[in-house]
């Protein structure tokens, strides 16, 4: 069978199709490597959220349609968020690809690779767009997956889509409109997850707090957490992107009653300027996000809370930015990044008076980020003596018997890290109980507690 070079860009819930497309491949016969000059096919899932990650997408697919002409690919294609965005561009301007694939036809992949081989080997007349479903279908979640993650952890996109329709956001017309996942589904696909020896399931979707509104006629993510809770093998639940203003009481309680639910929460907010919140069509104020904060921690008190702001929306006063400095120093967030506002075509925004010059909102995002990391090292300097369960992620190069972890409060990629020393052989994915002895930036160094395990 032909080698397929598979490559994933962009965010955690593009990695989830990705790995599912693997698995589909997989079970079709066909084999991988990770050498773009073994290739017979490439693909590659790209994404468009905003204007530096379109550019990334579309360089790779030219960097990589080289191996076409001088090498043994036979099939190049697209798949993911810009070939669903930009489908008439792409089809006229890349002549290079043979089909693209779009984000609610992922599960099409593997006829997008039979029939683009044969349109080589027999010349038959292939229509490069004929991979495209209706962007409001959901693809089955069930079916083989083949994990990219190290197999400890794994995403679990719980939803597809959004409806909030933000003004300077593009997901709407690339991920389509809400769908909620089965929770059935959901449960089993934990399951098998779960039996694969994952430990850790972090729930994703470009917004997790409104699942279950479209199939059930209320919010059902706590159910679902419950549930989750109750697969054998799983140890952690983390959970990310839940909106301010769909955090229901009883989701903030379960933070306190699920044993298996990580004290951390990714609340992304965008802004503290209540006008400018209101030009991004957000639904809170930040007065209402700071009392939701303030709940949040006096009934979890060591959760740890991250967010993203954006810098130089449309419109944005020095006074505007002066209020998220502020909100920041005030709410101190465990975690936070930043954004510099990216004018997207087809958006409300694109068309705004009032548009930040690019120097003005990468300067604007930079000053937010020196804040932040300052409040990042001060918390990180409150941590020793404090004992935590952590995950082990490897161990370090060169270096005997010093291993890698994240504690309940580091989600992957985009958190911190912990750095502990023992005796012991831990493999990945092993929960160990290991006592902060130092900080070092936004990395924490411990050892472990003899004798104790978080497992």
């Amino acid at each position: 069978m032909p080698n397929i070079f598979f490559e994933s860009l962009g965010c955690d819930k593009n990695l989830v199709d990705s790995e599912k497309m693997l698995g589909l491949l997989s079970d079709a016969g066909y084999s991988f490597t990770d050498r773009e000059e073994d290739a017979d096919v490439i693909v590659v899932n790209t994404c468009a959220f905003i204007g530096d990650a379109k550019e990334e997408s579309i360089q790779e697919i030219l960097r990589l349609a080289a191996y076409k002409e001088n090498g043994r690919c036979r099939s190049l294609i697209a798949a993911g968020c810009l070939a669903e965005r930009y489908k008439e561009e792409i089809l006229s301007e890349l002549p290079e690809l043979d089909a693209v694939v779009g984000t609610s036809s992922w599960d099409r992949i593997v006829s997008a690779v039979e029939k683009t081989l044969h349109k080589r080997d027999d010349k038959i007349t292939l229509t490069r767009a004929e991979f495209y479903e209706d962007i409001s279908r959901l693809p089955a979640s069930e079916g083989p997956r083949i994990l990219t993650t190290g197999g400890h952890y794994a995403y679990l996109k719980i939803a597809e889509g959004c409806d909030k329709y933000c003004t300077y956001c593009a997901i709407p017309y690339c991920r389509g409109r809400y769908r909620s996942v089965p929770l059935e589904d959901l449960v089993r696909e934990a399951e098998q997850l779960a039996a694969k020896g994952v430990k850790e399931l972090i729930l994703v979707a470009q917004e997790t707090t409104l699942y279950g509104t479209d199939l059930y006629g209320e919010k059902k993510l706590p159910e679902l957490i419950r549930r989750l809770g109750k697969v054998q093998g799983i140890c952690w639940i983390r959970l990310l992107y839940g909106y301010p203003e769909e955090l229901t009481d009883e989701m903030i309680d379960l933070f306190a009653e699920e044993p298996k639910l990580c004290h951390y929460l990714d609340l992304p907010i965008q802004h503290a300027s209540d006008r400018i919140l209101r030009a991004m069509g957000r639904k809170t104020t930040r007065e209402e996000v700071t009392a939701l904060i303030r709940r949040l921690r006096e009934k979890v008190p060591d959760i740890a809370l991250r967010t993203t702001l954006m810098s130089g929306f449309p419109g944005e006063t020095e006074e505007d930015h002066a209020e998220n400095l502020s909100f920041v120093s005030e709410i101190r967030f465990e975690r936070l990044g930043v954004f510099a506002y990216s004018r997207e075509e087809g958006t409300a925004a694109a068309s705004f008076k009032d548009q930040v010059p690019k120097r003005l909102r990468e300067k604007r995002r930079n000053e937010l980020m020196r804040l932040q990391q300052k409040i990042a090292f001060e918390k990180a300097k409150e941590m020793p003596g404090r004992q935590l369960d952590v995950m082990v992620e490897g161990s370090v190069a060169d270096e005997e018997h010093v291993y890698v972890s994240r504690t309940y409060a580091d989600a992957p990629d985009v958190d911190g890290l912990l750095f502990f020393t023992s005796g012991k052989e831990y493999l990945t994915g092993d929960l160990v109980r290991v006592l902060v002895t130092g900080a070092k930036g936004y990395d924490l160094i411990g050892e472990v507690v003899e004798d104790e395990s978080a497992e």
